[in-house]
């Protein structure tokens, strides 16, 4: 695969998470479109640091270190939905106009 197939595909991906983020209203399909976001951009940081041989073995460690960040991401995303699911019986983002105390 050519590094540039590897970014269009990246930039693919990142298109469709965001249209995901934009126009879904249930919270945790916007979550996996987060995650969608989040993976693109680490496709595309593994497609850069492939043109660039010796010195893109950087992008690898930036990958490891998005990968952190998008697992708290999910168990914080998560927590706050079952907390809508319990407290408002939806996961609807529309719906709530604000979490209950």
């Amino acid at each position: 695969m050519t590094p540039v197939f590897v970014i269009s595909l990246a930039l693919i991906m990142f298109a469709i998470g965001l249209f995901g983020v934009l126009f879904r209203k249930n919270f945790i399909v916007i979550l996996m479109s987060l995650e969608l976001m989040l993976n693109s951009s680490n496709l595309a940081i593994v497609g850069a640091s492939q043109m660039f041989g010796e010195q893109g073995v950087q992008g690898h460690f930036l990958v490891l270190m998005i990968l952190i960040i998008a697992a708290v991401e999910v168990a914080i995303g998560l927590a706050i939905a079952v907390h809508m699911a319990r407290t408002a019986d939806t996961v609807e983002v529309d719906s709530l106009s604000e979490l209950p105390k």
